[in-house]
């Protein structure tokens, strides 16, 4: 004990001074305690008596336990230390400007990264930065990037051998060329991506795009800047994202991102982080205005968007448990209160009446009565809805951490039909998954003749580190097999879903004008409530706004329209 004591009273005559003293002082006397026990030091027995003595004297002259007592609430004396100016940043506002340098947007992946892609450029436009269609005359590229799958990893690795002889050719006169990965491919790879590929001056991650003016700043010194953080709160609820066409006749509206869901192949949670859900009062105004200028429709979009849970206002934060689908479970703790899903899906349709309502992409266990209604009672909320299923095996949806059955999709597809006459059906099947048995994949088959889907997303499965899969399974389905049976599952998919459409023919479909036909410029294209892309010929047609008056269709219009064989 005897290091203690001589701490006290150095701590004691500095009446605590800069913390550098005292820890140079407690080395000392500790050294100092630690030579008192060797045999070196003659008169260590009387020298350490003699304080023992010292401090027994001291201790009993000093306060007593019951004067510690009186003063426990009495504020105690804060050391005072001079105030220390703040540094000067080491990146100044004047760098952090884009100062009209252009900047070169692509995009791959999802409908979420279409969003990002739009709130990337909101943020670097306010910056200073001019956006540009000409890869040519760019001075930024950035590749807003999506990890789902390896092909599609290798889809941006191909495009960055491409744009490395851009970047080697670029004439020094006009700056070095700065090239960025944002998004899931950013999080998952991290440096791999800058040490892979050298001429990749910068990263960010789906919640660093906020940094990106400072990123870029940082890669004007030439070296690479990195942020890959991922939060528990970001939104990006204040940020109005812009649109890369003006003339466009719909948007997307992000209303919450990562996923708590924790499927045992997918790496959204890992690329996306987790669950947040923005303020109802942020989103609502964001579709008021885009409702203002001009825009027909808005998807509402969220890795699970249905699972959105608005807890920003305290009052609505009560135990009210969460309404699952009958049959349906989850792999987290239930959570209870705040604003849900139908109580935002009913605020949006109020806004416009004539505006459209989409949301994807949605989980099959978050679709409670209380949806179903809304959406079969509400006109301008689109009678379609994406189920993903990814397996028609029990034993898959198992192993997929899916938490639901066979049997259970399906009475909830019954129960949908049943709720939304005329619903459109879409769907995600994975083909090959870990121990998936040729049983397996002929059950996936008979379920896919069994719903007779309207629109499918089929693909062979790709496993992703730091997934549950691949920690705790084997992928060892070989590809030449996963290609088959993908292969066999579009093959039905396409034979079922060219029945149930034929269903549409002579009957009249609202179809909302997107714009040309891509197939002939003598005809047009839009969608009907279903989300089918109808094709029709551009002539005039009367205005049934105004009888007898005829003109020719233009994007945002509503068109009926009746399919002929």
């Amino acid at each position: 004990m005897q290091p203690l004591r001589c701490v006290l009273r150095v701590q004691r005559a500095l009446h605590w001074g800069p913390w550098a003293s005292v820890s140079r002082l407690l080395l000392s006397t500790c050294g100092a305690h630690s030579r008192l026990h060797g045999t070196a030091c003659p008169g260590a027995e009387r020298q350490e008596d003699g304080v023992r003595k010292d401090f027994s004297s001291r201790l009993a002259a000093g306060p007593a336990f019951q004067h510690f007592l009186r003063n426990a609430s009495a504020s105690e004396e804060k050391p005072s230390f001079p105030e220390a100016e703040d540094p000067p940043p080491y990146l100044t506002a004047d760098e952090l400007r884009g100062r009209q340098r252009k900047v070169y947007l692509e995009t791959y992946g999802c409908q979420m990264n279409v969003n990002d892609t739009e709130i990337a450029w909101s943020i670097l436009q306010k910056s200073g930065y001019l956006r540009t269609s000409d890869l040519q005359e760019a001075d930024v590229i950035l590749l807003v990037t999506c990890s789902i799958r390896e092909k599609a990893e290798q889809t941006i690795w191909n495009r960055l051998r491409q744009l490395k002889a851009l970047k080697t050719k670029r004439l020094r006169s006009r700056g070095p060329l700065r090239i960025g990965i944002l998004g899931c491919m950013a999080e998952r790879l991290k440096e791999e991506i800058l040490n892979r590929e050298k001429m990749v001056d910068l990263l960010a991650g789906p919640d660093a795009y906020r940094d990106l003016p400072r990123l870029l700043a940082v890669t004007e010194s030439g070296q690479q800047a990195a942020n890959v953080l991922l939060s528990l709160d970001e939104t990006y609820a204040d940020v109005m994202p812009v649109q890369a066409s003006p003339g466009a006749t719909s948007a997307f509206v992000s209303i919450m991102r990562g996923c708590d869901n924790m499927c045992s192949y997918c790496i959204v949670p890992f690329t996306r982080g987790r669950e947040r859900s923005r303020p109802v009062a942020s989103i609502l105004e964001e579709v008021r205005q885009l409702s203002e200028q001009g825009l027909k429709e808005v998807t509402l979009l969220g890795q699970n968007v249905n699972s959105f849970r608005d807890n920003s206002e305290i009052q609505f934060n009560n135990a009210v448990p969460t309404n699952l689908s009958r049959g349906f479970t989850t792999n987290y703790k239930t959570k209870q209160g705040g604003l849900r899903f139908a109580h935002l899906l009913d605020q949006v349709s109020r806004i416009d009446p004539e505006m459209r309502i989409r949301f994807t992409s949605p989980h099959p266990k978050d679709f409670p009565d209380e949806v179903l209604q809304l959406i079969g009672e509400r006109d301008n909320i689109c009678k379609q809805i994406h189920l993903p299923a990814q397996s028609g095996s029990s034993r898959v949806l198992e192993a997929m951490r899916r938490g639901y059955s066979r049997e259970a999709y399906v009475e909830l597809v019954h129960h949908i039909r049943e709720s939304i006459p005329g619903v459109s059906l879409s769907s995600d099947f994975i083909a090959g998954f870990c121990g998936e048995t040729e049983e397996d994949h002929l059950q996936t088959v008979s379920l896919l003749r069994e719903v007779r889907y309207n629109i499918g997303f089929l693909f062979a499965y790709s496993m992703r580190q730091k997934t549950r899969a691949y920690h705790r399974l084997k992928d060892d389905v070989p590809e030449e097999v996963k290609l088959r049976r993908l292969e066999e599952l579009i093959t039905v998919f396409r034979e079922e879903a060219t029945k149930v459409n034929r269903s549409s023919v002579g009957r009249t479909e609202l179809v909302l004008v997107e714009g040309l036909s891509k197939r002939s410029a003598s005809d047009l294209c839009g969608r009907n409530d279903g989300n089918l892309k109808v094709i029709f010929p551009d002539v005039e047609m009367e205005d049934v706004a105004s009888p007898g008056l005829r003109v020719r269709a233009q994007p945002g219009d509503y068109v009926l329209v009746k399919p002929f064989p």
